[in-house]
């Protein structure tokens, strides 16, 4: 061959070999030896499926990375597993069955507000083991007949009331759905409400009614159940909050389905405008705001969890999972492993939400009672709607589903009511790189990825999203966000410019005849903890500021830990303040660290905030659980919801305050931490028509609890762990 077509085909060869090597680095072609894995083109695009056909022409194996589809259960003939798993389906067919066989009962309406398990003792849960005989399957009632409130307990093996007590407790149980939906429609039965609203220029195809549970204000409320009704245009908007008809208040009897009472006071208030309220996305004008690319977290080998039943295992964590009508979601029995020992160890054995307070601060007849107990009313789940799928939850999220039961008994499933899913936001587990002057060349970080656990309730106007956060070192986070929908209260003015100085609008001008009320969000958490067992400790730490004087460097003052072990409960109401630090240990004073701490958690607050209102307010007597932001109790199994058993309608006189001021022995006891997490909500224009979601939250966090960082010997992320894909030019 000639030297020059010699030197040409090894130009060439040397060019095709350089080109081969680009478009694999520039594409990212995984090893030959390695597994193809082929990316779902319907979702990444034109460069996509460039990739899979350069990737498929080794005639490897090639594996779909779309998520496999969860397999539903058959709630016909799904059984318990765990002793604190919900009733089944069938299990509350059978307590339908025995309440309608009851002689209480088969004479008289009755309505069931609670269908829940009866959890078995403690001790009896904390002993079982996987495999072993259940405790036997209870539950707990909740009736309404003959105006009475029944609190019985169904033993369904049995299969009759081993318990029935009536209640002689000020309040009522939380309204039924059925209680909501046909007090709503007593209204459109009276001659004269119907005669206000076609004065007011809405037609009654237009007519939207919620009802708002009317708190309580005295003597003269007392001995029926009362609602108040307040009704909405939705003409041209589905966003029929946005137009209320102002002052237009009805009362109405709950159980005798009659209006006791008509408001009218707001004749000349007009109804807000409908335009630009309708938050649907087929509402909106166009052109669109343009969509940031789709991310989406690939995880080709799956999730890290495995769920069985009701029970989550993942990472070093082990918990359980389960939908409840009135908390929305109980966490339970949540144990870490030690990566010392490999043994599990105990950290929490119920956490959930208790209570929710929600003040409007408007003192006008239409608005003074607007005070909502949102979980003792309402019911947080069955408030609950089903999640939606790639945007309330990402891609490989696994769904549980909550099941429940009507007034009448009837069992029904409320799918994908809880979501489970492993988050990664780009944040860091921990992290060092050392200083260049020391010439060592180290660089070590870990990625953190966090298992969440989440669920969102729509009570009326308000959406709230509750999520349970577990990260690998031990920590734990409660998080609850805002959104949905404001609250509004028509007005006159369209104008900022005609209010004048004198007037009180309780809120802000959003729009025109549009003004946002002022109120707060209380969220109360009851957080059973058992570090290592169940006798545990409260522990006030304050850093205590300390002054030197004539000391032997030119410093001047600094602040050292004062311990304080709470004895009583009245030594553990606490009201935070920024100017007298603390922090706030649950420790179990018979179990050490290897050099001799007592093994503990601290609760970590986040942004809060606290009630403004004097004492004696009837909607403060009711809620007074949020007097202080800490409480210890000594565990009560009576003792779960800090408004009390029957809230609705209730004076005040069964709380987390009352409970407190017994002041009962807590040192070294089973203890009961409750938290409240707290906002303060001025609306702004930004909050309208519908609201950007809000959050705060508060942490667990492992305080000599581990000998050391128990997250040190994990592994780091490597490039070739990860799927390859990339955009379209």
């Amino acid at each position: 061959m000639e030297p020059t077509s010699y030197r040409r085909v090894l130009f060439l060869l040397m060019a095709s070999l350089l080109l081969l090597l680009s478009i694999r680095t520039w594409i990212r072609l995984p090893s030959l030896g390695s597994a193809k894995i082929e990316l779902d083109c319907s979702e990444y695009g034109s460069w996509c499926t460039f990739k899979n056909r350069i990737q498929s022409r080794s005639g490897a194996f090639i594996q779909r990375t779309k998520p496999k589809q969860q397999q539903k259960p058959d709630h016909e003939s799904e059984v318990a597993k765990h002793p604190l798993d919900p009733l089944t389906l069938r299990e509350i067919q059978r307590v339908q069955s025995i309440m309608q066989k009851t002689s209480i009962f088969n004479q008289s309406k009755f309505a069931l507000h609670s269908v829940v398990l009866e959890e078995p003792l403690k001790e009896e849960v904390l002993s079982w083991k996987a495999g072993s005989n259940l405790p036997t399957r209870k539950a707990s009632v909740i009736a309404w007949a003959d105006g009475h409130a029944y609190k019985l307990v169904v033993d369904l093996v049995l299969g009759q009331i081993v318990k029935n007590q009536i209640s002689h407790e000020n309040g009522y149980p939380a309204m039924t759905m059925e209680d909501m939906t046909s007090a709503a429609q007593v209204p459109l039965k009276s001659k004269e409400f119907v005669e206000i609203v076609e004065k007011r220029k809405v037609n009654m195809s237009d007519l939207a009614c919620g009802p708002i549970s009317s708190g309580w204000f005295g003597a003269g409320e007392e001995g029926l159940r009362l609602i108040k009704v307040m009704c909405f245009s939705s003409a041209g908007t589905a966003n029929y909050f946005m137009r209320p008809i102002e002052g237009l208040v009805v009362l109405v009897d709950m159980d005798a389905k009659k209006v006791l009472k008509i408001i009218d006071d707001g004749k000349d208030i007009p109804l807000p405008k409908a335009e630009g309220t309708d938050y649907r996305l087929s509402a909106q004008k166009y052109p669109l705001i343009p969509p940031l690319n789709p991310i989406s977290i690939e995880q080709p080998q799956g999730p890290s969890f495995k769920i069985d039943g009701h029970q989550v295992k993942w990472g070093s964590w082990e918990f359980h999972v389960k939908p409840d009508p009135r908390a929305g979601m109980i966490i339970s029995v949540a144990t870490v492993k030690d990566p010392e020992t490999g043994k599990m160890r105990r950290v929490l054995y119920k956490g959930f939400t208790s209570e929710l307070f929600v003040p409007y601060m408007d003192t006008s007849e239409g608005w003074y009672f607007k005070t909502y107990l949102d979980a003792g009313e309402y019911g947080i789940g069955l408030t609950a709607m089903s999640l939606d799928p790639l945007n309330d939850c990402p891609r490989n999220a696994y769904y549980m589903d909550g099941v429940f039961a009507t007034a009448d008994g009837t069992p029904y499933v409320r799918s994908n009511m809880v979501c489970i899913f492993e988050r990664y936001a780009g944040e860091i587990a921990w992290r060092h790189t050392e200083c260049p002057i020391t010439d060592m060349q180290i660089r070590e970080v870990r990625p953190k990825v966090t298992l969440v656990v989440r669920m969102a309730a729509s009570v009326g106007n308000y959406d709230y999203i509750v999520d349970w956060e577990f990260q690998t070192d031990g920590l734990i986070r409660a998080k609850v966000g805002l959104s949905g929908i404001l609250m509004i209260k028509g007005t006159k003015y369209e104008n900022v410019d005609q209010i004048n100085s004198t007037d009180e609008l309780h809120g802000t001008l959003l729009a025109e005849n549009s003004i946002g009320v002022s109120h707060d969000h209380y969220i109360t958490f009851y957080l059973d903890m058992d570090i290592d067992g169940k006798d545990n400790s409260f522990v006030q730490v304050e850093m205590a500021k300390q002054t030197v004087k004539n000391g032997p460097t030119p410093r001047k003052s600094f602040w050292k830990a004062e311990k304080h072990i709470a004895q009583t409960e009245k030594d553990a109401q606490i009201k935070l303040s920024l100017y007298q630090p603390a922090e706030f240990h649950v420790i179990n004073p018979s179990r050490k660290t290897n050099i001799g701490n007592p093994v503990g958690y601290k609760l970590v607050p986040g942004a809060t905030a606290a009630s403004l209102l004097d004492h004696d307010d009837p909607p403060q007597l009711r809620a007074a659980f949020t007097n202080n932001q800490i409480w210890v109790t000594p565990y009560n199994k009576s003792e779960e919801w800090a408004g009390g058993q029957y809230v609705y309608q209730s004076k005040g006189d069964d709380t987390l305050a009352v409970w407190s001021d017994r002041d009962r022995p807590i040192e070294n006891k089973d203890i009961v931490i409750w938290y409240t997490l707290g906002f303060h909500h001025l609306p702004c224009q930004e909050d309208y028509p519908i609201m950007p979601t809000v959050s705060s939250s508060f942490d667990l966090k492992p305080t000599n609890f581990f000998d050391r960082n128990p997250i040190m010997r994990t592994t780091p992320c490597y490039e070739k762990d990860l799927p390859t894909c990339a955009a379209s030019s």
